[in-house]
């Protein structure tokens, strides 16, 4: 494994499922980490299990001010390692259904929440010349997932933000690029599973079903493939502006 010894990352969304395993990827590859999240308890609970080198910091990613605040805290940290992990799933439902407040949310989380992280931490990666910034982003940019317009979209936004700023950063010797999963297994997947079979009269099981046969390889990925992947782009200092696709052949 990569080793990333006396380097700092911070993990948004970091108190459980990818953003819990990715902070455990990161500190088992020798990285200090710094989880994120507004679940201060859940939070807490990952640093115990972490153990040294691990610390926590509550934060709304959709609020400036609570990131200007988290950036404060950490002002003396070197963070030379940004994954910007934390999204929300939103409503499933037909976009005709949606109310402009569950948009808002959505887009709050997962796309402005990036831009305040970025906003915060590129001026110091910036002066030192040297950085990572991983969005995680989701293969539901890149293809139809009907009833899922507001996640979709801002999953697209977020590989365009990528894109562009990997040309803004890149010069500045700091690398940018998104991760695209797809259906993860675990608790998120199998709410949106129970959504869909609700609103379709179906089971949730028929639901998986007809997902997961969309992939190459019939299944979803797990949370450990997504934060293996998170390393092994660490891995490799020539990518910036990528947007790598892990999604079992979901896209393929």
């Amino acid at each position: 494994m990569t080793s990333l010894a006396g380097r700092t990352a911070l993990i948004t969304g970091g108190g459980s499922g990818l953003g819990a395993a990715i902070a455990s990827m990161l500190h088992g590859a020798g990285a200090d980490v710094v989880l994120v999240g507004r679940d201060e308890a859940k939070l807490a609970a990952v640093v115990a299990d972490l153990g040294e080198r691990a610390r926590w910091e509550a934060c709304d990613v959709a609020d400036p001010d609570s990131v200007d605040a988290l950036h404060a805290r950490l002002s003396e940290v070197e963070i030379s390692i940004l994954v910007n992990n934390a999204g929300v799933p939103g409503p499933v439902a037909d976009l005709v259904d949606i109310t402009p407040a569950e948009w808002d949310d959505v887009f709050g989380v997962n796309v402005r929440g990036i831009f305040l992280l970025c906003r915060a931490f590129l001026p110091g990666m910036y002066e030192r010349g040297f950085g990572d910034v991983i969005n995680i982003a989701s293969v539901s940019g890149k293809r139809p997932l009907v009833h899922r317009t507001p996640y979709c979209a801002s999953k697209m936004a977020v590989i365009g933000l990528t894109s562009t700023l990997a040309f803004e950063a890149g010069p500045r010797g700091v690398s940018v690029n998104a991760l695209s999963p797809g259906p993860v297994a675990g608790p998120r997947m199998e709410r949106n599973f129970r959504l869909e079979a609700e609103r379709s009269g179906g089971s949730a099981a028929d639901a998986e079903a007809a997902f997961v046969s969309r992939s190459a390889l019939g299944r979803m990925v797990t949370e450990e493939e997504v934060a293996r992947a998170v390393v092994a782009i660490l891995a490799m200092p020539g990518l910036c502006g990528a947007d790598v696709d892990l999604s079992a052949g979901m896209v393929a």
